[in-house]
């Protein structure tokens, strides 16, 4: 059976979550510019000495605005296959 969360902040979303992690960081390639953090609206990162990683993907949009934002290429996103199951109201 699926394990479905939502989270009061978020209403009318709710996620199921992935197999497996679909988000990493490679820490040889990021600059720490942040730009990860601010464009993340599920705040899927942190910056942990100088170096973004990922805090939890529980609220990843399945966006891939990190992945996009990131000119250094140091964010490696793989949707999972059928997503992660991030369901909402709005389709």
């Amino acid at each position: 059976m699926e394990e479905i969360r939502k989270h009061e902040d978020i209403p009318g979303v709710e996620w199921v979550p992935a197999p497996r992690p679909f988000i990493s960081v490679d820490a040889s390639r990021c600059t720490g510019c942040g730009d990860c953090l601010r464009v993340c609206l599920a705040g899927v990162f942190r910056l942990r000495d100088k170096k973004a990683e990922v805090a939890g993907l529980d609220r990843c949009m399945e966006c891939a605005s990190c992945l996009f934002i990131c000119e250094a290429g140091a964010v490696d996103f793989n949707w999972p296959a059928q997503g992660t199951g991030y369901r909402s109201e709005w389709g």
